[in-house]
């Protein structure tokens, strides 16, 4: 599969062509009529939507501005938050500025300035806009010939325990990444955090669950000292509270052992070179990890061998720092990160019956064959403190109104071949979807290439292979009908309103800082539209 995705996209089309039904489309304006064709150096002006702005979106829209056949054009990309990018703006973490850097290639995709000349085609922004509550999604498919679905996912997977506990101090990571990074509907978090926190007297002690990078993410942000992410674009109502005023233990929690683990090496590693924090790793959990199914994953893959030599150096190092500071409180850091394995957290516990105080988990052990190995349980108990716990196991989609028939609950993805979504009406315009709503939440952003590749190739062949009809009557453009419903949407003029607000230097906490975020909704709208 993956062989035929970096194929050019007209060969791929034809390879796949199986899987896309002729579709019934439906043009935008009076402009060329004229189906799509290799040989015509004329495009067919087809409308398209994007719902999402986040990587998959932004891909698929930089894909189909590629292509010859969207010379004549409109895609529009539409997110329910005034500004775009998702997760590059809302869950990367704060001190991963590379990561973040993506967004200049994402701006080049909207930017006005310098474009108009040229005659180049460039996708229009429409921010603040929810669909399936401010505009169904039948009435956008009544106004494009194509809508792509990119939200990603935002919600996360069930876990039962974790779903029945009512107890203060438990938040999932994302809720925590958002917060943190100052998106606009998460403000709620930083009270709870706070005082959860406060209620580690002499030694705040936190538990995350899970081990994947998001997890580690957390443990970091809440081992760094004020100075480290001083220079980031964290937001100040969270440095605030994440500030360490007391000694912190952040123990990061896994059933499996270090071998299955999913977080990166780069993302462990950058956890034994914080300014004032330990990094804890217990060798004797290393040693019950390594099974022999375990020690044939290891020497499968590169990237497993070097995981191995640095949590065995840091286990190493772990037995060093306890022997030289068990008499010696100066030698200690102010905060401790403990990474834990084969250890499956079981119940929520409390002292006052309302907020959490620790978590009970199970010791595992590991049993099956190499590349399959399960945990299970082993009966041994372990109690962790805790007054915050994160729950970082993973995201899934969710169907926003209109999408139900295709969605696919127990794997949190819509229905799809090669990003078609089938079996929808002939009669409304194509349904498509990119990312993680599309293949899951996996990988990294730099994956949402391929996929978006691979769902623009759906497209192309089925807008080659369609012919245009006329709009029915009473058709409206995207802005009649937001006009008409009241909605003023945020254009690209006014997000760029609000990014200058953000990098004011009169609002910045000093001249390292890239911007000091605008949390509130309401405040990024005053900006948009301030003239």
């Amino acid at each position: 599969m993956y062989r035929r995705i970096q194929q050019p996209l007209h060969l791929l089309a034809s390879r796949i062509s199986r899987h896309c039904p002729r579709q019934r489309i439906r043009p935008f304006t009076s402009r060329s009529r004229r189906a799509l064709d290799d040989d015509s150096s004329s495009a067919a002006a087809w409308k398209i939507a994007i719902v999402g702005s986040g990587p998959s979106g932004c891909y698929t829209g930089k894909y189909l501005l590629k292509s010859d056949a969207m010379a004549n054009s409109q895609i529009d990309v539409l997110d329910r938050l005034p500004t775009p990018y998702g997760l590059v703006r809302n869950g990367v973490a704060p001190d991963h500025p590379e990561v973040k850097s993506v967004h200049h290639d994402f701006d080049s995709l909207f930017m006005k300035d310098g474009n108009e000349d040229n005659g180049q085609n460039l996708l229009n922004f429409y921010g603040n806009v929810t669909v399936g509550t401010d505009i169904s999604l039948e009435e956008l498919r009544e106004i494009y010939d194509v809508v792509v679905l990119a939200y990603g996912c935002e919600s996360v997977r069930p876990y039962d325990f974790i779903q029945n506990s009512k107890l203060e101090g438990i938040l999932s990571a994302r809720e925590f990444v958002s917060w943190y990074n100052g998106h606009v509907d998460y403000e709620w978090v930083g009270p709870l955090v706070e005082k959860a926190l406060k209620r580690g007297s002499g030694q705040q002690q936190v538990v995350v669950i899970g081990h994947g990078n998001v997890a580690l993410d957390c443990a970091r942000i809440l081992a760094k000292t004020r100075e480290e992410l001083d220079p980031t674009d964290i937001a100040a109502r969270s440095l605030n509270i994440i500030d360490q005023q007391n000694r912190r233990e952040i123990s990061v929690i896994g059933r499996r052992g270090h071998v299955q683990a999913a977080f990166t090496i780069k993302e462990a590693r950058e956890l034994t070179r914080l300014d004032d924090a330990n990094f804890v790793v217990r060798k004797d959990e290393l040693d019950m990890g390594r099974t022999e199914a375990s020690k044939q994953e290891i020497n499968a893959a590169r990237p497993r061998k070097r995981m191995e030599k640095l949590l065995t150096d840091a286990a190493a190092a772990t037995s060093a720092m306890k022997n030289n500071t068990d008499d010696d409180d100066s030698q200690k850091k102010a905060a401790e990160v403990h990474l834990r394995f084969l250890l499956n957290p079981t119940s929520f516990e409390t002292k006052d019956g309302s907020s959490l105080s620790h978590v009970t988990c199970e010791r595992t052990r590991l049993v099956g064959d190499a590349g399959s190995q399960s945990a299970e349980g082993t009966g041994e108990m372990e109690t962790i403190e805790a007054q915050l716990a994160l729950v970082s196991i993973g995201y899934k989609g969710v169907a926003i109104p209109g999408t139900e028939e295709w969605y696919d609950d127990k794997r949190g993805i819509l229905k799809n071949t090669h990003g078609l979504i089938e079996g929808s009406k002939e009669d409304l315009g194509g349904l498509y979807v990119s990312g993680w709503l599309k293949r899951g939440p996996s990988g990294i952003i730099g994956t949402n290439i391929t996929d978006a590749k691979d769902t623009v190739a759906s497209i192309l062949h089925a807008l080659k292979s369609s012919s245009p009809v006329d709009p029915k009557e009473g058709w409206k453009s995207i802005d009649e009908t937001l006009k008409e419903k009241g909605i003023n949407p945020v254009n690209w003029d006014g997000y760029r309103r609000i990014d200058a607000e953000e990098r004011s230097p009169s609002r910045k906490r000093s001249e390292l800082q890239p911007r000091e975020k605008i949390c509130s909704r309401e405040e990024q709208l005053k900006a948009a539209f301030s003239s």
